[in-house]
């Protein structure tokens, strides 16, 4: 039988979940604060600034995927649009000059 209500297997699941439910948190929070460093420097304009933190960002996202922390295809897809969005950046500042 499974997981028997309260049971020491339950118990211990209940810990490891707490524990991965902690260090998920974490992972995906510091991602999101990189999203936003990134979208900052986007629309100021400032391209070096912005293609350091798309690095690291998407270097984040990918260690998040490796550990499933998010799919393979929400980190592709997150790094498909932050790429689009400085692609547009360097756009418009090419055209303006």
């Amino acid at each position: 039988m499974a997981n028997i209500k309260g049971g020491r297997a339950a118990r211990k699941r209940d810990r490891q979940n707490a524990k991965a439910n902690k260090r998920n948190s974490t992972v995906k929070a510091k991602l999101h604060d990189e999203h936003k460093k990134l979208f900052k420097a986007a629309d100021a304009g400032d391209k070096e600034s912005a293609e350091k933190k798309l690095k690291e960002f998407a270097s984040g996202l990918d260690k998040a995927a490796k550990k499933g922390i998010i799919s393979k295809n929400t980190a592709n897809r997150k790094k498909s649009r932050a790429q689009l969005k400085l692609n547009k950046m360097a756009k418009a500042a090419g055209s303006e000059a």
